[in-house]
């Protein structure tokens, strides 16, 4: 279910697929509420796997969020790690 496997998980499936994507975007995609997506975020931030970029729009603030270059070498291994184990099975 989306907003429910671990948290670099579904930030990052949806981030590795574009450039960046704006916070409300992703919250959408993922089915998760702003509180959710801003902790895992967060963590994700600290850990130097997601980039936060903060701007306006007019008055109205705007997020747009990225994967680093760690943050998308780090997801590729995952990636590969899932699929040898599926592979395995």
């Amino acid at each position: 279910l989306p907003g429910h496997g671990e948290p670099f998980e579904d930030p990052a499936a949806a981030l590795a697929a574009v450039e960046s994507l704006p916070f409300g975007d992703l919250r959408d995609e993922l089915a998760v509420s702003d509180s959710v997506l801003s902790k895992q975020i967060s963590e994700l931030e600290t850990g130097g796997l997601v980039r936060a970029a903060k701007s306006f729009v007019g008055k109205r603030p705007r997020t747009t969020l990225s994967l680093t270059a760690d943050g998308l070498r780090r997801w590729k291994r995952h990636l590969e790690a899932m699929r040898a184990i599926v592979g395995d099975a």
